[in-house]
């Protein structure tokens, strides 16, 4: 395990509010996990176009258009 992913737990659970559960600390750890893939996509050059997203909004039914 690094230091700086140790330093970057402790940061996590200090950010915490003292009622805070195992729970929202999962759910917290698992958002950053998330950005930091989608930050780390992103630098890759691998995000979806813009013709890709308003297919994907509109199988959700949301109009996309500008």
């Amino acid at each position: 395990m690094s230091a700086v992913f140790k330093q970057e737990a402790h940061k996590l659970v200090d950010q915490l509010p003292d009622t805070a559960s195992w729970g929202d600390l999962a759910e917290k750890a698992r958002f950053l996990a998330g950005v930091e893939r989608g930050i780390e996509a992103a630098e890759r050059g691998d995000f979806a176009s813009p013709a890709r997203v308003r297919a994907m909004f509109a199988q959700w039914g949301v109009d996309a258009e500008d």
